[in-house]
């Protein structure tokens, strides 16, 4: 389980980083605009799963119980936000 804790921790903490590389620097991979409006959403969108998925994974390495719930819930927040309001949306020919 170790392992697999690892891994998750490692693409939440790579997902974050690309989400504010792209916040920061305002550009992002041509791949990656494809399925975004705006490179703010591309961002943010990258940045809350990661940090949704980190926070998911130390709460399941570190804590217990209660507390474990209570991060759970808030990491399963950060990824319903980034899945309602910064979803990719393809840019349609219209």
């Amino acid at each position: 389980m170790n392992a697999t804790l690892a891994v998750g921790g490692g693409i939440g903490l790579l997902l974050a980083l690309f989400g504010a590389v792209m916040l920061v620097t305002g550009r992002a991979p041509a791949g990656t605009m494809r399925m975004f409006a705006e490179v703010r959403d591309a961002g943010l969108y990258h940045l809350l799963f990661g940090v949704g998925l980190l926070v998911m994974v130390v709460s399941q390495a570190l804590l217990r119980g209660p507390a474990a719930v209570a991060v759970g819930v808030v990491a399963l927040a950060l990824a319903v936000v980034a899945l309602v309001k910064y979803r990719p949306r393809k840019r349609g020919s219209v």
